[in-house]
């Protein structure tokens, strides 16, 4: 229960990588409001340390692609019912969405037709900038405020009358880079001079789905010439359980780890990586690991992607410099053969790791956005939309 004086802030997300967003942003608001703040919402593993109670399980919203959202659109639409009259129950100063929009803008529809009083704050501007720029419209009927990560994207909103604040990403903040390789290695009997790989396969269990068949074969090509590889696989409640299962039949040690730290720890031991295209990239760039992104989808859903997106790149590195920094292994492409190689590129090869390095640091260098903490800079904007709450 929440007395007269508290302050109950919804956040909901429905993925993992909102989830760390959303889990900074309750660190910021109970760094300002102390033990006043409270919580409600949808997150999960990280806002759950940060104090939130799910109101829905994360995993049943999880889900990448077109096609593939097809099925799951009967529980998603369950689950937005569910939040929604959670939100009118208990009214809430203040209904913070992070990312997921397909999900998290029904939420904010039904808050807008049910409880109009109670602002409506996004945080993760749709890539409107990539494809779908009639999108930014939509998002602007929808929210009262937007929150933005990259400079450039504001202007998208605002020529449509939504008010935005870039508050930048908050990946420069999470820790990526202060990792304790060494003891990693030590606490997981993985030997100082061993190589190791660190293999990300996603979040979703329709992403580890498609990529862990096509890493386990790359890995098993690498093995064979590098003998000593080691593989450290950080991973995420929503599908550690598949992840443990499958990689227990790899060619070579595999060592999964769930939690913030044991990730970063294990950024830190890795001398290069193999990771779903996504937010990992930037940590890993951030621990300035040596990385490829990959990714499948649905042959269907890849044609339409093609079709629709203007995009040269997919990764937030490369599409921050205009070139090919980090390579992209996207559906033929995101062949064992090819995997391997590339990965042992990375390795081996000090020249490719270096340019890598230099252009991790020239792309991060477009992501800070001002002298605050990013996930100060969203407190504060939330802070005051609660302070402003609309007359019933």
């Amino acid at each position: 229960m929440t007395s007269a004086d508290d302050l109950l802030i919804c956040i909901i997300t429905g993925e993992p990588s909102g989830d760390l967003l959303g889990a900074r942003l309750m660190a910021a608001l109970k760094r300002r409001c102390g033990d006043r703040v409270r919580f409600m919402g949808v997150g999960g593993e990280s806002m759950a340390a940060e104090g939130l109670q799910t109101l829905v399980n994360q995993s049943d919203l999880a889900v990448m692609g077109f096609l593939e959202v097809v099925p799951r659109i009967p529980l998603v639409l369950r689950r937005v019912r569910e939040v929604a009259a959670a939100i009118a129950a208990r009214k809430p100063a203040v209904v913070v969405t992070i990312d997921s929009w397909g999900f998290t803008k029904r939420v904010q529809q039904a808050v807008a037709r049910d409880c109009p009083q109670i602002p409506r704050v996004h945080y993760v501007a749709p890539m409107v900038w990539a494809w779908k720029e009639k999108r930014a419209e939509d998002v602007a009927r929808t929210v009262d405020h937007l929150m933005c990560l990259l400079p450039n994207e504001p202007a998208y909103f605002q020529k449509h009358g939504l008010a935005c604040t870039h508050v930048g990403h908050s990946v420069i903040e999470g820790g990526a880079d202060c990792g304790d390789g060494a003891g990693f290695r030590e606490k997981h009997g993985i030997p100082a001079i061993a190589p190791v790989l660190c293999v990300l396969p996603g979040s979703r269990r329709s992403e580890i789905s498609r990529l862990l068949p096509p890493f386990a074969e790359a890995v098993a090509l690498m093995a064979k010439r590098v003998p000593d590889l080691r593989v450290v696989m950080p991973t995420v409640a929503t599908v550690a359980a598949d992840v443990e299962k499958a990689v227990k039949g790899w060619a070579v040690p595999v060592t999964v780890v769930r939690g913030e730290k044991a990730r970063y720890d294990a950024f830190a031991a890795a001398d290069a990586a193999m990771a779903a295209s996504g937010t990992v990239s930037l940590e890993l760039a951030l621990a300035r690991v040596p990385h490829l992104v990959a990714y499948r989808v649905a042959p269907l859903t890849a044609w339409l992607f093609r079709k629709l997106s203007k995009l040269r790149f997919v990764n937030l590195i490369n599409l921050q410099l205009d070139r090919l920094a980090v390579p992209e292994l996207l559906q033929e492409d995101c062949a064992p053969g090819r995997l391997a190689e590339t990965a042992l590129r990375l390795l081996r090869d000090e020249a490719v790791r270096t340019e890598q390095r230099l252009a991790f640091s020239q792309a991060l260098a477009h992501l800070g956005g001002g002298a605050d903490l990013p996930s100060g800079r969203a407190a504060s904007v939330v802070l005051d939309f609660a302070e402003k709450r609309k007359p019933v």
